[in-house]
């Protein structure tokens, strides 16, 4: 999506960006925007309103859908037109290089600037609306819910996150955040689960993984969504990332989501590396808290 978006960024005009806002603030009440609403939206002239709309609509970035009126909604490739504009304008970067990784929920591109760094774009909400709606506590009280809310909100908590734990944790560096992208600095190493490691190295990882779990813990964050999928291995250490479902310490189900972090990642090393942690026999978080982690934690509750 990003690639393709890049290029057509150059041949934008103020007045295209005007109308993508435009319709962008219009869909905060609808998930399609009146065609004579825009004007009010975009603050145009309904001339000028027609001849972007045709514009924008031939470089794929909103779409036009006739129900009881003519409505316009941005495609994801507008949202990312917005943000990536808005990143150029405060000199974040200065291009879109190749992918980095395609994922469910998310987008990662390599992105050119004055050190190697990422371009994360959260794609919540779009290909499957129903899950996310149940799953993300942020849309529960909101009577119109669109996928540009659930993607930004998405990006929002994640940055707040990665602000809050970074140097303390080991993280991506955030570098800027707009609707629902992220710049953040490029990890080195390669994915947990794509990772062979010796049994000599298989103890120690395991070790940095759990540590930084608890630094993230002691931090006041529970990552929520840990998996072998979201753990960068290099040279330096481990750097944990995605943590749009961080919670705080303080919620409600913190402990649970703790217990099911800790007890995803005993499991994963034990299903692919049994032999070299066979002495890791409780798979839940009082395997951890046995060894001293967690210590703000009252093992009597386990």
């Amino acid at each position: 999506m990003v690639s393709n978006v890049a290029p057509v960024i150059a041949e934008l005009e103020p007045e295209d960006f005007h109308l993508l806002s435009g319709i962008e603030q219009g869909m905060r009440f609808s998930e399609w925007v009146s065609r004579e609403k825009i004007p009010e939206f975009a603050r145009m002239t309904v001339e000028d309103v027609d001849y972007r709309l045709d514009r924008c609509e031939d470089r794929g970035l909103i779409e036009r859908k006739t129900i009881q009126y003519q409505g316009f909604s941005l495609t994801f490739e507008g949202y990312d037109a917005l943000a990536l504009h808005t990143f150029a304008e405060r000199e974040s970067i200065q291009g879109v290089g190749s992918s980095l990784g395609v994922g469910k929920e998310s987008d990662v591109y390599e992105v050119q600037s004055y050190k190697p760094l990422a371009l994360k774009y959260h794609r919540e909400g779009y290909t499957n609306f129903r899950e996310v709606m149940r799953e993300r506590e942020y849309t529960a009280d909101r009577e119109h819910v669109s996928w540009l809310y659930t993607a930004r909100k998405a990006a929002e908590r994640e940055y707040t996150a990665l602000e809050e734990l970074y140097p303390g944790v080991s993280v991506p560096r955030p570098v800027d955040h707009n609707r629902h992208a992220i710049v953040m600095e490029r990890m080195d190493g390669v994915e947990l689960s794509r990772t062979k490691l010796e049994d000599q190295q298989v103890r120690p990882v395991l070790d940095l993984i759990l540590d930084e779990v608890q630094n993230a813990y002691e931090a006041g964050y529970v990552h929520a969504d840990m998996s072998e999928y979201n753990i960068f291995v290099g040279e330096s250490g481990v750097t944990v990332f995605d943590w749009p479902q961080a919670v705080p310490t303080e919620h409600e189900n913190a402990r649970e989501l703790l217990e099911r972090d800790v007890t995803n990642i005993l499991g994963y090393f034990t299903r692919k590396y049994p032999h070299a942690i066979e002495d890791v026999e409780d798979t839940t978080v009082a395997a951890a808290i046995a060894e001293g982690r967690f210590d703000s934690i009252d093992s009597d509750e386990t």
